[in-house]
């Protein structure tokens, strides 16, 4: 009789992606919810107590053994750890047949409906980010400049954005359509009004949309249009922009990776995404001076979540400042549409420096 062909492990040890710890991980349905929940956005051990109803003790022994199968990923913001879903790819490793069996259940799970007590506590935790964002701009759209100087003025990443987006649009377009998410007090207006046809301005603070305002007034800018909202308002429904702006946005806003998802629907297939944002740091001063929701990203994490939204990613530019801050200029192209997520929860477009 022949001898089958088994696999044959070399020590003992087992291997931090034992299949059996996996199947364990995801036998149990609250823990299948969590990996739901956490599978467009981030959250804090309190937020996920709040979010299922759930006691400290217990939520933290569900993500020990999510984090010990490899299933959520953590990163310290400030005083605080924030997890989310890890991000499994069999283009990683083409050999790996665990990265089948994550990739197969996480579909599974994210067609499964979310509860609606489940999905209106996640808007509420949502709603409170936002809001705290939103005040922060609107009692500081006057001093707003000195504070964002103390981090990325400007001056230092807006040239190499602009010409970043000469290269992408080096060619005449008739008819092109360039929308900003966040402008704050309107410097990249300029930059979009001398190139395309129709720009459309975005910001949820009416103070600093104010500023935009007076600033492309002043410099008779006639092809802006001025939208106090987010990136799911009614206001643009319709819109099929051919470039999508958002230059140091995404650390003030609840939800980054839903931001990606939402642009993807206000681009044209073949369209451009640039954003310019912090790398990751640990200068927790920042979320209290400037109003920061996050302490930047990791280069990885916009390309997760840009792939996941429909974009394939670009060019790709890297600034190091004196101050110990780091920016990234990222291009996107839109390359398939996505359609709506499981839930929306609220994502506002806080403005910044523009």
């Amino acid at each position: 009789m022949n001898a089958q062909n088994f696999p044959t492990a070399s020590t003992d040890t087992p291997d931090p992606t034992d299949l059996l710890m996996v199947c364990k991980a995801y036998g149990d349905q609250l823990r299948l919810d969590i990996l739901q929940v956490l599978s467009r956005d981030s959250f804090g051990v309190q937020e996920l107590c709040s979010i299922f109803d759930s006691k400290q003790s217990g939520m933290s022994h569900h993500l020990k053994i999510l984090a010990g199968a490899s299933l959520v990923a953590s990163r310290r913001e400030g005083n605080s750890i924030f997890y989310r879903r890890a991000y499994h790819s069999a283009s990683n490793d083409p050999d790996s047949a665990i990265d089948a069996v994550h990739q197969a259940l996480h579909r599974a799970i994210d067609q499964r409906p979310l509860g609606q007590s489940v999905r209106q506590r996640v808007d509420a935790v949502q709603e409170q980010r936002a809001a705290r964002s939103q005040t922060f701009f609107n009692d500081n759209a006057g001093s707003f400049r000195a504070q964002q100087e103390q981090i990325a003025d400007y001056t230092l990443y807006g040239p190499q954005a602009a010409q970043l987006l000469e290269r992408t649009f080096s060619g005449t377009r008739s008819a092109a359509t360039a929308l900003e998410v966040g402008p704050g007090e309107g410097a990249f207006l300029t930059e979009l009004a001398g190139r395309f046809d129709r720009v459309i301005a975005l910001d949820n603070s009416a103070q600093m949309l104010e500023h935009a305002r007076a600033r492309a007034a002043a410099q008779a800018l006639h092809n802006i249009d001025f939208i106090g909202g987010d990136t799911k308002d009614k206001a643009l429904q319709g819109v099929e922009a051919d470039c999508v702006v958002v230059n140091m946005v995404l650390h003030h806003t609840p939800s980054p990776a839903e931001i990606f998802t939402d642009i993807n629907s206000l681009l044209k297939t073949g369209g451009c995404l640039i954003v310019t944002d912090l790398c990751n740091h640990n200068q927790t001063w920042a979320s209290e001076s400037c109003g920061d929701v996050w302490l930047g990203f990791a280069p990885e994490d916009l390309s997760q979540w840009a792939e996941a939204a429909g974009f394939s990613a670009g060019e790709a530019i890297y600034l190091a400042q004196r101050n110990g801050f780091r920016v990234q200029i990222r291009q996107f192209i839109k390359v398939t549409q996505v359609g709506n997520s499981l839930y929306s929860p609220l994502h506002p477009c806080s403005a910044t420096a523009g």
